[in-house]
């Protein structure tokens, strides 16, 4: 429950070890480094766009030639590879495969060229399938389709978008064609070559000097040319299968020796790392302050690393390091440790925000509401088991997870551990599916899983009750938080203004609200409070409401407008109320779970006890269950993080804090590990 504190670096040495150094703070992980300005003409920056820009370009086109053998050899991959994070390797195998960078990047250029020759002969390949088409109708013409005519001749060759006979085809051509030489008849060859529903493919030859007539006349029914060819289209239409023939054999080669580089994947892999780990590790260099001689780094490291990082870098470089404390008013970025029951919600107060100055660490005080606040929502035992068991397995299997990752499965184990918790104690497995099954398959209508407690379904006004009271357990623990904040800042009086009063006016509302019967009959508690006992309630709820009135506006000299900010302030008690509802979700959601499990189990045993009802069951009950789990997890985990958002972080935290961003390896694939 600790923000780490920062200590502020600051790193001297000679130019001729900038590259070592660099590359040892990377991989380390532990510095942000802030490039401040030492305001020295002496000190100046390099420009590195035009290094970068180039290791950019081979990162992707190692990438790319990574996606070209994914796409013709994929790699294989289990369902929960996802898990398995980046490999380690030694910064031997590290530094013997960067050696080899030029001859990986020469692979990666041959995959590249090789795939747009593919691409390039693909797209060939439908212009030559159409161009065939374009042939077929003409297969039996033995003359070149370019063909035109003699010195005494005109010819003229294509077809009629339509179905047509020769005899009026014949006729057509003709009449027309007399009729543009001014009603003179036109003698002409008319060859019918081939006829289709989509068109009339035919051959004319007249006169040459008919041939304008007639092919005025053949335009008017819509004539339109042949494709074009020096060759008689059989000789042509055998050409362009061997063209098709030949391509498609460059493009099976191609893509065989594509498939024989596979072996050369994890070199790629490492490729594109390098060139992403140099061109971040220029973008650093090039906000660093140089000399001819030295260059000089700053930033923050956690002042639990300082030592190890001195003596790293000192043991193997001549370089001075320096640690002192950030100034007030530096922005020092923020990183969290706790311990292992509270690390996995760090990403939970992270998506929310990091604290900000001299702000607590929420994340301790907020694992526990949050594991049992999900385990209420879903609470489901046979869901939890699965979450626990299945969270536990990846954990278990992939010893290279991601921490973000590990801290994820990590948050759902214990908050399967949580739903399985209130699953018992709710008497829910996978619903009423124990009863289901044991009447419908067994005739054994009185075997069923009881609750250890209740159950929701039966008695909602119990849970309803139950869960109002947890959520004024939840938020008096953010008023506790706001207390604790102040008082180990310094600032008591303000935690008995902020904290204190408000759990008198709020506290003693709720004591007052038990002693009436109109309530406790309404929620079904079987109890109510005695006079007395309101009498103090009341008096408290009426000291903490004066309290707040006149605390409330304290920043303000004005004791019209302090008061005026107090009773706004004392408002605030409707917000209470607004908070104390929103818990009624934890109902909602737990209900919502039970009785789609429920549903899906009575539509299973639709058909009985028979070989199609068990058949059906099964389907319905895998099927079923899992979209519910799916479904009610997701929803349980939305409204889990509005509950700490919204109503818990609202009493005590503000945050605002920047990441900590180390100076580190940003790869996909690989991670290098530092030999000790």
């Amino acid at each position: 429950m600790a923000v780490l504190p920062m200590k502020k670096a600051l790193i001297c040495g000679l130019k001729e070890d900038r590259k070592g150094t660099l590359e040892f703070l990377q991989r380390q992980e532990i510095l942000e480094i802030s490039c401040e300005n030492p305001g020295d003409d002496l000190f100046q920056r390099m420009d590195t766009a035009a290094s970068r820009s180039e290791f950019e370009r081979k990162s992707d086109a190692a990438a790319q030639a990574l996606a070209v053998l994914d796409t013709y050899e994929p790699e294989k991959k289990g369902l929960l590879d996802s898990f398995a994070g980046r490999e380690p390797i030694s910064l031997e195998v590290y530094e013997e495969l960067a050696g080899r960078r030029e001859e990986i990047q020469k692979t990666a250029e041959r995959l590249l060229e090789l795939s747009k020759e593919i691409q390039e002969r693909k797209a060939e390949l439908p212009k030559l399938h159409r161009r065939r088409e374009a042939l077929t109708p003409w297969m039996e013409f033995d003359l070149p389709l370019d063909f035109s005519g003699t010195k005494t001749t005109a010819a003229f060759a294509g077809a009629i978008p339509r179905e047509i006979s020769r005899e009026e085809l014949e006729r057509s051509v003709l009449e027309e064609a007399a009729a543009e030489a001014g009603a003179r008849e036109v003698p002409a060859q008319i060859s019918v070559v081939s006829v289709s529903k989509e068109q009339t493919c035919f051959f004319v030859v007249c006169a040459a000097q008919d041939g304008p007539f007639m092919d005025l006349a053949l335009k008017k029914l819509g004539f339109i040319r042949a494709p074009l060819s020096s060759e008689i289209p059989a000789v042509q239409n055998r050409k362009l299968e061997e063209e098709i023939r030949r391509l498609g054999e460059e493009n099976a080669r191609a893509e065989e020796e594509i498939r024989s580089m596979a072996k050369e994947r994890e070199k790629l892999k490492f490729l594109a790392d390098y060139y992403a780990m140099r061109e971040e590790k220029y973008q650093v260099l090039s906000k660093l302050a140089q000399s001819r001689s030295v260059f000089l780094i700053t930033g923050f490291v956690p002042a639990r690393d300082a030592g190890n990082l001195e003596r790293g870098l000192t043991s193997r470089y001549p370089v001075y390091v320096e640690f002192t404390d950030p100034d007030e008013e530096e922005d020092v970025p923020v990183l969290l440790q706790n311990n292992k029951f509270a690390e996995p919600v760090e990403g939970i107060v992270e998506s929310y925000s990091l604290p900000g100055k001299g702000e607590m660490d929420p994340t301790a005080i907020t694992a526990p509401f949050y594991y049992v606040l999900f385990g209420l929502m879903l609470s489901d035992a046979a869901y939890g088991l699965i979450m626990v068991f299945g969270c536990a397995y990846c954990l278990k299997k992939f010893k290279n997870m991601e921490p973000g990752m590990r801290k994820t499965l990590k948050m759902f184990l214990y908050s399967g551990i949580s739903t399985t918790f209130w699953g018992v104690l709710f008497g829910s497995f996978f619903g009423d599916a124990v009863n289901v099954i044991a009447t419908t398959f067994f005739d054994r209508p009185d075997i069923r899983l009881a609750p250890l407690w209740f159950e929701p379904v039966a008695m909602p006004m119990k849970m309803l009750v139950f869960s109002f009271a947890f959520g004024i357990v939840h938020l008096f623990a953010g008023l506790g938080a706001k207390l604790y904040s102040c008082i180990k800042s310094g600032h008591i009086l303000d935690g008995i203004y902020d904290a204190v009063f408000w759990y008198l006016l709020v506290g003693g509302a709720i004591v007052y609200i038990l002693t009436i019967d109109m309530f406790t009959e309404m929620f079904e508690l079987g109890f109510t409070l005695p006079a007395s006992v309101g009498n103090v309630a009341a008096a408290a709820a009426l000291v903490g409401l004066v309290g707040i009135i006149l605390t409330n506006g304290r920043e303000s000299k004005n004791w019209g407008k302090r008061i005026a900010k107090g009773l706004y302030g004392a408002y605030g008690i409707t917000s209470y109320l607004s908070d104390i509802l929103s818990y009624s979700r934890l109902l909602a959601l737990g209900l919502a779970t039970s009785v789609i499990s429920t549903v899906f189990n009575q539509m299973g045993s639709m058909l009985g006890n028979s070989i199609p009802g068990m058949i059906l069951f099964i389907l319905v009950f895998v099927i079923g269950h899992a979209l519910n789990l799916a479904i009610n997890a997701m929803g349980a985990y939305v409204h889990t993080n509005r509950l700490q958002f919204v109503e818990f972080f609202g009493k005590f935290y503000e945050g605002g804090g920047r990441k900590f961003s180390p100076f580190a390896i940003h790869t996909k694939y690989f991670k290098v590990k530092e030999d000790h």
